[in-house]
């Protein structure tokens, strides 16, 4: 009996003592990958050992976890030769200025583009009071608002905890919005409604900050310090700024992004939120409330960011010397294109011949007076099957080869119900066209 007294209080203690165990491998891997800023993440981990907060230690597993990708990235305009170009939108009165000193500078120095110049990542900068001061004031907002009560852990990981939206610098933005919005819990007919809570928010953020096509040709995305000085940005800011602002006070909303319209130039990004039945709405930051917002173009493809790297993402599965197109290449997006419009599964013919070393498929869409891809798929033989898809767009099958789009096969339409209508080319068949514009 004594013996087994022992046993017992032996298990007991073991279970009331703070946890020993190993992190999980991906953390296990972010902590080799920081070098020198090694004992920063350390000091995370164990502030929560020592503190015995188990979900919090959770959670900081879940960001150091999923950090690898995730950093500041400058950029920098430069020549055709390298050498940088001095260029700030600012300095030009409105868009229509700014293309023309565009315009005016490649006409003086050739063609000139943005080149990634540096990529600060978090696992090497990020320090232990900032990630802790994340961590604790995420928590604080989800234990005290009631409208994020019906929020499940792994609801609040993806769309309250993370402490950054993009590649922008890293602020304190959730201080900054949780003391200046504290209004908003009591201002709530309904304090249980997430939804109405942003509305709130939104219309704050709406009195001062709005979209300036002039930040289409901003180096960088915008933190919050920049967007609190200028008051101006693009789509991308905008939807990053009511990211702050909402998680801040525990209200889930993400940001979702087409690559590329269907039936125009350009591409967008919007938010969304969990309303408490988690059904999903969408609003634009600083522009217009949910409910109130409606996409002006045609979606073929819709992608939601996450902080958390997706295992079945194209960047996980492509051979190291494999390139993929802009946007596809991420490893932290989720596609969610059924959330928006009626989509078909489509099966294509790759008869163009296959480049060698290549081992995915693209489909396209005519946007901007280019093909430029939307989706992807891992082909056989030369068939490629293409899922969740929008109806009632023009696409191109193309493969990725030597940074250029190339064409895979005939381009087709999808009809608005789904059927496939062949579009080959007649080359001893011409007319010609009279182009205006």
């Amino acid at each position: 009996m004594k013996n087994f007294t022992i046993v017992i209080l032996l298990i007991f203690l073991a279970a009331c003592s703070p946890r020993e165990f190993e992190p999980p491998e991906e953390v296990k891997t972010i902590l080799e990958l920081a070098g020198d800023n090694r004992a920063e993440l350390e000091k995370v981990i164990q502030h929560y050992k020592d503190e015995g907060a188990v979900i919090r230690e959770e959670a900081a597993y879940f960001l150091i976890g999923n950090m690898k990708e995730h950093g500041y990235a400058v950029f920098e305009l430069i020549d055709s030769t390298g050498n940088p170009v001095d260029f700030n939108v600012l300095d030009y009165e409105d868009y229509v200025g700014l293309l023309n000193g565009w315009d005016d500078i490649v006409r003086n120095r050739g063609a000139i583009h943005f080149e990634l110049d540096t990529m600060i990542r978090d696992y090497a900068a990020i320090k232990a009071d900032y990630l802790i001061r994340n961590i604790d004031q995420a928590f604080k907002a989800w234990e005290e608002n009631p409208w994020a009560e019906h929020l499940t852990f792994d609801q609040f990981c993806e769309y309250v905890l993370p402490y950054r939206s993009s590649n922008e610098p890293l602020e304190e933005w959730r201080t900054f919005f949780m003391e200046e919005l504290a209004w908003v819990k009591d201002s709530l007919n309904d304090p249980t409604d997430p939804v109405e809570a942003a509305c709130f928010v939104n219309d704050y953020i709406k009195s001062w900050f709005r979209f300036d096509p002039r930040y289409y040709e901003h180096p960088t995305d915008q933190g919050l310090k920049e967007m609190l000085n200028v008051k101006l940005g693009r789509c991308e800011d905008m939807t990053n700024l009511a990211i702050y602002a909402m998680r801040s006070l525990a209200i889930p909303v993400m940001s979702d992004f087409t690559p590329y319209w269907a039936n125009t130039g350009n591409n967008h990004a919007w938010n969304a939120i969990f309303d408490k039945n988690d059904s999903i709405i969408i609003f634009m930051g600083g522009e217009a409330n949910p409910g109130e917002y409606e996409l002006g173009h045609q979606l073929a493809k819709t992608y939601r960011k996450t902080f958390a790297v997706q295992q079945n993402s194209l960047a996980g599965k492509l051979e190291p010397w494999e390139q993929a197109p802009p946007y596809l290449d991420k490893n932290n997006i989720i596609d969610v294109t059924q959330e928006y419009v009626e989509t078909s599964r489509v099966k294509v013919d790759l008869n163009k011949g296959i480049p060698d070393s290549i081992n995915f498929a693209y489909l396209c869409v005519f946007n901007s007076g280019k093909w430029k891809a939307i989706d992807y798929t891992r082909f056989h033989g030369s068939k490629a099957t293409f899922s969740k898809i929008g109806n009632g767009v023009a696409y191109l099958p193309a493969f990725f080869y030597d940074d250029e789009v190339i064409p895979a096969g005939d381009a087709f339409i999808l009809s608005d119900s789904g059927q496939v209508v062949n579009k080959n080319p007649d080359g001893s068949n011409r007319i010609s066209v009279q182009l205006y514009s």
